[in-house]
Formats: structure tokens, C-alpha cells, sequence
């Protein structure tokens, strides 16, 4: 091809020299485009491939002479803005020499910035345009908006829209749907909508411009207005077409809208109005599983042709949504395709129904499906990580990221955050926070609740005054986190002015949580009677949490009249909740109130109430184990119990440990009831940890429950015996030993 046009072209010098000597006849030829010999320079120009071939062209014009014909010049132009092949630069260059430019040549260049994606330079070219008092066009607008990405739509839009106005072209539709179009798809959906009502008559747009609007609106989660669209549209008699239907589904699906869902599928795709296609179809079995009605999902997906990925993802993902998991598993391991989305759907319900060591199991599956994660992956299998303390697979997750170019955006940052945090390992939680490039309220919020669980009040407070000096606006959930590091750091004064300043400066109402951060700030500190009384005047019904926190400090300061009390309180909430009967049986053991005790445990054994085991995790070698409190299931478990053996007697003979029975609140004698906290969760798992890692090695725990003042006080004895740092996380807070010290100095 190649070849074949050099020869055209030197056949073509031949023929202009030929016809040199007739000027006028060449003339004419270029600017009226006539076949006036073998074939026209316009005409060769339509058959150029690339800039090369052009360039060789315009070398033969520019020979002869002929460079300056308008029609040349324009057709060089256009097929450097428009064609594949073109070059803006040069068509810039060219440009330059055209002393008066047509407003088509102008709009052109402006098109030819607009396809190569350079909308800052089309809008410089818009600029000389007005300058050399060249009025835009119909065209004009639509050619320099088409280029424009949200930074540009946001610095230009309004400003562009005003020229429109100003040069009376707003009443072109060609004009009015790029506005509308630019508008809607950066964000600037009530721009959009005022272009759209300029339109006068609205049923004049076509269903295309109603689509454009409505897509406007869901992309930036206004679902309320979308629907109030399609409601005007159906009034005004527009037909929507699959487009708007796969629309509107996903806004009733956000919006758990049944009945908006029913209305469409019963009017346009169950008689037929509109042909179900297989994204329809999706959108529908999304939109009923969104609002729980699975067997109308289910009997979509069972009618369907044709299913792909979307399809089965959207069925396993409606009945994890309402918790029918078993059938979920059933549905994924049927699929005949599984990518990233539907692993991942199913990983984030294991995370929900608390399964994490099952979530990760699925993960490794996936890896040896040869189906690469997302960061939306990444983000769930870094929960599941923090919430079982798994470090070490944590900071695998952490590598695969980088190693594997994954969007590390500020979601996964955020996570790895957490998951740091609740690994109890600060210094690299700081780390990733200094490192972030773009941090959000969530990222500063994570810094502040982390710091607090992890014993640095101090640090967390000074954290949420430069989140305020980074002119971030902190929310509910920030709040929690500084209460929270004011309640570990014993700081009562600074909570009160904390709690006072989140309505007065960010206008932020208490809710309950927030209220419950004051009663257990104010019970830990011993004023137990404040708490009560935020407590009695809260503007809200207190829950089971609040009165929760004052039982929790009722403990700690031995208060049997107001734990009984607030143990009253949490019972007529929630009759069945254990953990209310053990605080209160565990006040009376401590204050050797054996009958009130008795009377306890025949309450729970008549309501058929149990106590809620003891359990702790930890992550060795990459492995996740679980230790339930007197099990001896554990394919260890002779050896484990020898070492805990071993351990309490060099414990009792080096480091003077006597057990702590006073929260034991069993009725028998002292032996059984230290044999009772021998076999404590987190007990067998430090004998196991010593058991399988090497010397230094930090031991993590994560457990259900509080620690116990015997566990806490053996725990800061083996940190020091045996020369190793403990992290345990249990219900409540963190716990640092190291050297026979804690971070909580006993307060939790």
C-alpha cells in the first residue's frame, strides 16, 4: 500500500508539471475540487493513511506554489484533528499561517484537542477565537466540551455556559444536550438540570437526554431525584427504553424500593413494552434481591436464557444479603465462571456473619483459581486480618498489593490502618499514614480511634487537633475515637469540654454511642454517680451499651447497689444477655457475696442462660488458632497444658505470682477455683505460643471477652520471665506487656 501510493504520488508531480504552464486550470482544480486531470491534491489527500503520506503531498503543492488555496489548507487541517493518523502540533503550525480563519476551522482545531484529550488547549484556541472576533457556532461548544474532564468541567463549565447564553446558542439543542451531557457525567447535576428545563418542553428530548440526566443523578447518589425524573418522564409520555429501566432498577435496589421495582418490571417488561435482554434481567434480580424478595429473584434467574458472571454474582450476593448463606455457597460453587466480583461477594459474607477465618480460607482458594483481586478484596481480606489479629497475613496482604501493581487507593490504606491497629502494632500504622498522598475524615477518624484503643490518649488528641488544622471536618464516628482516647487516658476534664465542643463547634448531636463514652469515662474515673446522672437525663433511651459501660465501672470500684441496678436496667432491654448475669455474678464473687451469687447462676440456669466461653485467637506462622477456654480439642493439647503447668510454677517460684480468685464466682473451694482460671482462653494460648515460636517473637491475642485480673497480671509476669512483648486485644481495649509492665497500668 505503501508503495502503491509513492508511485501515485510521483505520477501526480508528473502530472503538475505537465500542467504547470497552465496555472489558472491548477487553480481552479484546488479550489473548486475538480477532477480536472488523473485526480485532484483534495482528493488525494482523502486517501492518505497517515502524516508521512500527507507531508508528501503538501511537499508537491508547496513545489508548485499552491500551498495558500483555502480548500488545501482546510482539508490538511481536518485530517490532523480528526483522523487516527493526525498530528495536532503540525495542524497547529499550519493553523498559524491562515491570516482569517473560518469558525469551521477554528471549531476544528478545537475537535482536534478535544480527541486527543487536551481540553486546556481547546479552550486556549476558544479563547483566541473570541479574541479575533470570531463568533462561536452550533458547533463550537460540543466540539471543546466533548474533551472535558471533571477538573475541566468544573473550572470551565459555568463560565462556558454563560458565553453560550451570551451568544445566543443555548436554544440550540445540539448545544443544550453537551451541556447536559458534560454536566451529568462530572457531577454537576443541578447544572445539568437547569440546562435540561431550558429545553422548554421536556418531552421533547429524546429518551437518550432523559438517560443522560437520570445516569447524572445515580452517579452521585442523589437516587431520590432520579426517581423524581422518571416519574415526570412517565408523565409526560416519554417511553423509556432498557437503558432507563437497567437505571431505574439500580435506584430502586439503593433505594430498597419494591414497589417503584414491581411498578417497572409489571408495566414494561412483563408485557412485554420493553425486550428483557440480559442486563435487564441482571438489574432485576439485583433490584429484588436488594429488597429481600428472593424467590422473585430467584424465579428471574431460573427463567433466564442466557446468565453470565453478573447474574450468578447477583444471585449469591441476594442471599448472603438476606442471610441465607448455605444457599449462597450452594449458588457459588455452581457457577460456571467466577471472577474477582463474585470471589469477593462471597468473602464479604463470611466477614458478615463473623466467619473471618473461613473468609481467608476462600481467599486462598481464589488465589489458586488464578483470579486476581482487586482493591476491593484487598480491603476485605485486611478485615478479616485485623479482626483476628493475623499480622503476619496481614503484612503478606500488604506486599501482594505492591508486588502486584493493586490500586492502592485511600480505601486500602484505611484498612491497612485498621488492620495495624487492631494487630496492635502502632509504629507501622503510623507509617502508612504518613505515606498516604490524599487522606479523608476516614483516614484521619481510623488514626484517632486506633491511637485511643492502643493506650495513646495523648497522641490521639493531638492527632484530632491537626485533622481540625487540616480544615477536616471530623463527624460522629470521630468523636467516639477522641471520647474513647480520653476514657484510656484517664483524661475526665478534657472529655467533658470534648463532649460540649462537638455540638457547639461542628454542630454534631450526641447519639447514644457518644453518651455511652461519657458514662464509661466518667465510671472508669469512679464518678459513678455523674455517670448515673448522664445516664437519667440523656435526651435518648438509653440502650443496653450505656447501662453496660456503668455495670463494666460498677466492677471495677466495687459497687454492688448501682450494679445491680444498672444490671436491672440491661436485663429489661435484653432478658437473654449473659453478660450482664456474669458482670454482676463476678461483682458479688469480688465482694464475697456468695448467696447473691447463687441466686444469679439459678436465675441463668432457669432461663437456660449460658455463659459465654472464653475464646482467644492467635496467628502463628501464618496459621490463625483458636483456643477455647478448659478444651483440650487442640491436637497439642497434652503439650500445651504441661507447658501452662510449668509456666505458673516458674511464675509462682521466680516471679512471686499468686492467682487472682476474686472474680472467680464459682462457690468452691480456692484450689478448684484457681484450677477454673488456669484453663482461661488466652492462658493456653500464651503456653502454646511459648510452646511454637522462637525466643522474641511478640505474642498476639485476640479475645471475645475482657480480660480477667488474673490473666491481665499473668500476662505482665510473662512478659517479663520469659523476655516476651503480649498484645491482647480483648472486648474493650488493648493490652501491651512488655517487661512486666502494660500500657493500661491496670485501668480497664
Amino acid at each position: 500500500m505503501q508503495g502503491d501510493f509513492i508511485l501515485f504520488t510521483f505520477s501526480f508531480s508528473l502530472c503538475l508539471k505537465r500542467m504547470i504552464s497552465n496555472t489558472t486550470t491548477v487553480k481552479s482544480c484546488l479550489n473548486n475540487d475538480h477532477k480536472c486531470f488523473t485526480e485532484s491534491p483534495i482528493s488525494l489527500l482523502q486517501r492518505c493513511k497517515s502524516i508521512k503520506q500527507l507531508k508528501q503531498i503538501q511537499s508537491l503543492i508547496i513545489t508548485m506554489g499552491l500551498s495558500s488555496y483555502v480548500a488545501f489548507q482546510n482539508k490538511v487541517i481536518v485530517f490532523c484533528c480528526t483522523m487516527e493518523s493526525g498530528d495536532m502540533g503540525y495542524a497547529h503550525k499550519l493553523f498559524d499561517t491562515i491570516a482569517e480563519p473560518s469558525v469551521f476551522i477554528w471549531n476544528t482545531m478545537i475537535k482536534g484537542y478535544s480527541k486527543v484529550n487536551c481540553p486546556q488547549n481547546g479552550v486556549s484556541m476558544y479563547l483566541q477565537m473570541l479574541a479575533n472576533d470570531t463568533k462561536p457556532d452550533g458547533f463550537t461548544f460540543p466540539f471543546l466540551l466533548k474533551g472535558f474532564r471533571k477538573d475541566s468541567a468544573l473550572r470551565y463549565g459555568k463560565v462556558l455556559l454563560n458565553h453560550a447564553v451570551k451568544h445566543g446558542l443555548l436554544s440550540n439543542l445540539f448545544v443544550q444536550k453537551a451541556f447536559i451531557h458534560v454536566f451529568s457525567l462530572h457531577g454537576m447535576v443541578h447544572m445539568a438540570h437547569k440546562v435540561f428545563d431550558m429545553g422548554g418542553n421536556a418531552a421533547s428530548w429524546e429518551v437518550i437526554t432523559w438517560n443522560i440526566m437520570i445516569s447524572g443523578y445515580n452517579r452521585v447518589k442523589q437516587f431520590e431525584e432520579s426517581k423524581k425524573l422518571f416519574i415526570e418522564m412517565e408523565k409526560k409520555g416519554v417511553l423509556p427504553n432498557s437503558v432507563t429501566l437497567v437505571l431505574m432498577l439500580s435506584v430502586c435496589s439503593k433505594l430498597r424500593d419494591l414497589n417503584g421495582g414491581r411498578h417497572i418490571y409489571c408495566k414494561y417488561i412483563k408485557d412485554g413494552i420493553v425486550e428483557p435482554g440480559l442486563t435487564l434481567e441482571n438489574a432485576l434480580i439485583d433490584m429484588f434481591a436488594a429488597c429481600g424478595e428472593m424467590d422473585a429473584a430467584q424465579g428471574i434467574f431460573n427463567q433466564m436464557e442466557i446468565r453470565d458472571v453478573i447474574s450468578w454474582t447477583s444471585i449469591v450476593t441476594g442471599f448472603i444479603g438476606s442471610g441465607q448463606f448455605d444457599l449462597a455457597r450452594t449458588y457459588f460453587y455452581q457457577m460456571p465462571e467466577r471472577d474477582y466480583v463474585s470471589w469477593t461477594a462471597m468473602i464479604d459474607g463470611y466477614l458478615r456473619k463473623n466467619r473471618f477465618k473461613e473468609a481467608l480460607e476462600l481467599f486462598r482458594e481464589m488465589q489458586m483459581s488464578n483470579v486476581k483481586p482487586d482493591e476491593f478484596t484487598m480491603v476485605s481480606i485486611l478485615t478479616a486480618c485485623a479482626h483476628l489479629g493475623a499480622l503476619e497475613l496481614g503484612e503478606w496482604v500488604k506486599t501482594y498489593i505492591d508486588k502486584n501493581s493493586i490500586k492502592n487507593d485511600t480505601f486500602v490504606g484505611n484498612a491497612l490502618m485498621d488492620m495495624y491497629f487492631k494487630c496492635g502494632n502502632v509504629e507501622k500504622a503510623r507509617k502508612v499514614f504518613k505515606e498516604m498522598h490524599q487522606k479523608d475524615k476516614f483516614t484521619w477518624t481510623a488514626m484517632i480511634v486506633g491511637l485511643a484503643i492502643n493506650g495513646h490518649g495523648e497522641e490521639a488528641l493531638s492527632m484530632f487537633s491537626d485533622m481540625i488544622e487540616a480544615s477536616v471536618t471530623p463527624d460522629e464516628v470521630t468523636y467516639i475515637g477522641v471520647l474513647c482516647a480520653c476514657t484510656h487516658a484517664g483524661m475526665v476534664e478534657k472529655g467533658r469540654k470534648f463532649f460540649a465542643s462537638m455540638t457547639i463547634q461542628h454542630g454534631i448531636k450526641p447519639n447514644v454511642t457518644h453518651y455511652g463514652c461519657m458514662v464509661d469515662l466518667l465510671g472508669r474515673a469512679g464518678n459513678l454517680k455523674e455517670a448515673l446522672e448522664v445516664i437519667l437525663n440523656m435526651p435518648v433511651k438509653p440502650n443496653s451499651i450505656v447501662w453496660g459501660s456503668l455495670l463494666g465501672a460498677c466492677r471495677v470500684h466495687k459497687n454492688v447497689e448501682m450494679a445491680e441496678m444498672a444490671a436491672k436496667q440491661i436485663l429489661e432491654l435484653e432478658p437473654e444477655n449473659g453478660a450482664a448475669y456474669v458482670l454482676l455474678c463476678n461483682i458479688y464473687a469480688a465482694c464475697k457475696q456468695w448467696e447473691n451469687v447463687r441466686q444469679v447462676r439459678r436465675t441463668m440456669m432457669e432461663k437456660g442462660i449460658k455463659k459465654t466461653p472464653g475464646c482467644s485467637m492467635m496467628e502463628l506462622n501464618g496459621n490463625v488458632y483458636e483456643f477455647v477456654a478448659g478444651d483440650q480439642s487442640h491436637p497439642q493439647s497434652k503439650e500445651i497444658y504441661e507447658k501452662l503447668e510449668n509456666m505458673i510454677q516458674d511464675l509462682k517460684y521466680v516471679a512471686g505470682y499468686s492467682p487472682d480468685t476474686s472474680e472467680v464466682f464459682l462457690d468452691i473451694g480456692e484450689e478448684d477455683k484457681e484450677t477454673a482460671l488456669y484453663r482461661h482462653s488466652e492462658k493456653l494460648a500464651i503456653a502454646y505460643a511459648l510452646i511454637s515460636s522462637g525466643p522474641g517473637i511478640t505474642i498476639r491475642i485476640v479475645k471475645n471477652l475482657r480480660m480477667c485480673v488474673d490473666c491481665h497480671h499473668m500476662a505482665k509476669l510473662v512478659s517479663k520471665a520469659y523476655n516476651r512483648e503480649l498484645i491482647v486485644r480483648d472486648k474493650t481495649r488493648f493490652h501491651h506487656f512488655k517487661n512486666g509492665s502494660c500500657s493500661c497500668n491496670n485501668f480497664w
